[in-house]
């Protein structure tokens, strides 16, 4: 037997052993829509490419219609979040129809356009806000983000937040929670105590800052990416461990709960799967088609056209299907998963995701391009 074919055979063999069969009683319980690819920024690491391509923005009256195609599934909430979600003219009101389903909304957003206004009716609609903040000062944050001011306009809109947290708390109202998310790449690794220390106590209300391993998908998937920027097997192990976590949340009031995270659970492992009915993703783009699987390029269905049900489980079987299992069961370290995303995008992806995927341009490190304030 050629080392080709024992590689095939132990391929088969453990495709065998983590297929799944699909449950139509099960609902998705990890509903994410992607309800535009517009952004004003240009993070050198987004997942979504957003920003440099179409915004695929849908008509108010089909979000509508896409999210009663969600609610039928019976979520439990939906996380709303893009692009940026701000630049949809009726956002809230999309929000507010999730809410009065009864579907709790969390909603993700880098700050840059957050006026009190708009805190304020977000904050009638929303269970949770998140605004992303990605180093410790203005130059990590605006370099990784592509846009100079990006770091003040986030703690501006954090500052509105809290406001308007600390508002309703005192007048007996129901309050949204609000945290911050930052993906932790190599060049702002070091900076997680900063953010602990002197960005979180600058707003009372903070409930959580949660740093993520940065996961290799869209632009962080590229080679050149992977090799300066997506974090090493060593540099998750320790952004996981206990005593980094204990670190970090002495760092923090007190009254915010740090969190850490290798993302293992979107790279949609099927051992892990397998032995964890809890998660069950459903990942929508903002034309309301549905992604096979939450990171990898690839649709299976329109919320828009197709039956809500019978796309769901779609998406189900695409975990199954064979090149998918092949690809996942060999992953070992980061840069082999990167490598997985980078098969499964080319095998999935349509003819016009592949011309995107072949057009995105090398990561250079120290040349980035940041656009400047005034600029739309």
């Amino acid at each position: 037997m050629t080392n080709a074919e024992s590689a095939e055979k132990t391929a088969k063999a453990e495709n065998a052993k983590s297929a799944r069969t699909v449950d139509d009683d099960v609902n998705p319980n990890a509903v994410i829509w992607d309800v535009t690819f517009a952004c004003p920024l240009r993070c050198y690491h987004c997942y979504t490419e957003s920003g440099r391509r179409p915004a695929k923005n849908l008509s108010h009256e089909e979000m509508l219609k896409v999210a009663d195609a969600i609610i039928s599934l019976e979520p439990q909430m939906i996380t709303l979040c893009g692009g940026e979600p701000l630049t949809i003219k009726r956002i809230i009101d999309v929000a507010r129809h999730f809410a009065d389903a009864g579907v709790r909304v969390f909603l993700y957003t880098s700050g840059w356009a957050m006026p009190a206004a708009t805190v304020e009716a977000l904050a009638d609609v929303a269970t949770k806000i998140v605004v992303s903040v990605d180093g410790g000062n203005a130059a990590t944050h605006d370099r990784i983000r592509g846009r100079a001011g990006s770091f003040d306009r986030a703690a501006d809109a954090l500052a509105r937040i809290d406001a308007e947290v600390g508002r309703r708390l005192a007048a007996g109202v129901p309050a949204p929670r609000f945290g911050i998310d930052y993906v932790v790449v190599r060049s702002n690794y070091q900076e997680l105590d900063q953010v602990c220390a002197e960005l979180a106590p600058r707003f009372p209300h903070l409930e959580t800052v949660y740093f993520g391993a940065v996961v290799p998908t869209g632009l962080a998937s590229r080679p050149s990416f992977v090799e300066h920027e997506l974090l090493s097997d060593e540099q998750v192990a320790e952004l996981i461990a206990p005593e980094t976590r204990r670190r970090l949340q002495e760092a923090a009031p007190s009254s915010v709960t740090v969190e850490t995270t290798e993302n293992f659970e979107v790279q949609m492992n099927p051992d892990f799967l397998a032995r964890t009915p809890s998660f069950r993703p459903f990942e929508i783009e903002p034309d309301g088609r549905v992604r096979g699987m939450p990171i990898y390029e690839g649709t299976v269905g329109s919320l828009l056209t197709d039956e809500p049900r019978e796309v769901w489980r779609r998406v189900r079987e695409r975990w199954n299907d064979p090149f998918v299992l092949e690809c996942l069961n060999r992953i070992r370290t980061r840069a082999d998963w990167a490598e997985a995303v980078r098969r499964l995008d080319r095998h999935f992806a349509s003819p016009e995701d592949r011309r995107r995927i072949d057009n995105r341009p090398p990561y250079v490190p120290g040349v980035v391009d940041i656009r400047q304030r005034g600029v739309a």
